[in-house]
């Protein structure tokens, strides 16, 4: 894993603990502010992990007022682990962590359960979109969000997003990445 992803990571899981620390009434809005700042990472730099994280924030943006107070503590707790585990270079339990992550979500309630595939697919498309905001092509927003071309073009066609494109990341940012990427 890229040192820079590894950061953005870490700084991802570090603001969700943060929010979730206590809980608000606040924390759906700054759930949601931090997935919107997450998918700026993916924009850059398109990695699964980053994906994953994302969705996870979007997901949780949409079903934490509903989580159960042991499902919300268990969340809590998984979350540091995650971090901890990242933070030590533990890949393997870190990946476990966000299993579990995802399994927390999953069974918090009833309700959820029944609606998580349509929230992480939804999910998956309004991050798609997102990207797409950000000038990567309908493949590498699909691809990148494990969706079909014709998912993405189907609901970005219905809004306006495409045409209130405006760069997030600088271009200085995206030439260092390039630069990067062709070893100069």
């Amino acid at each position: 894993m890229e040192e820079e992803v590894k950061k953005e990571l870490l700084y991802d899981l570090a603001e969700a603990i943060r929010i979730l620390e206590e809980r608000e009434e606040k924390d759906v809005e700054e759930l949601k502010t931090l997935s919107d700042h997450a998918i700026d990472d993916v924009a850059l730099h398109k990695d699964l992990d980053v994906v994953s994280i994302t969705v996870l924030i979007y997901s949780l943006y949409k079903v934490i007022s509903q989580m159960e107070k042991q499902d919300y503590d268990d969340l809590l707790t998984e979350l540091k682990d995650a971090r901890k585990n990242l933070e030590q270079g533990n890949l393997g339990k870190y990946n476990r962590s966000v299993k579990t992550l995802f399994d927390i979500v999953r069974r918090s309630s009833d309700k959820i359960k029944e609606h998580l595939q349509d929230v992480m697919h939804a999910a998956r498309i309004k991050k798609g979109t997102a990207l797409l905001q950000r000038g990567l092509s309908i493949g590498q927003a699909a691809g990148l969000m494990g969706l079909s071309n014709w998912d993405l073009q189907h609901y970005a066609g219905k809004t306006t997003s495409l045409e209130q494109h405006k760069e997030k990341i600088s271009a200085s940012k995206r030439l260092g990445k390039a630069l990067k990427i062709f070893g100069i």
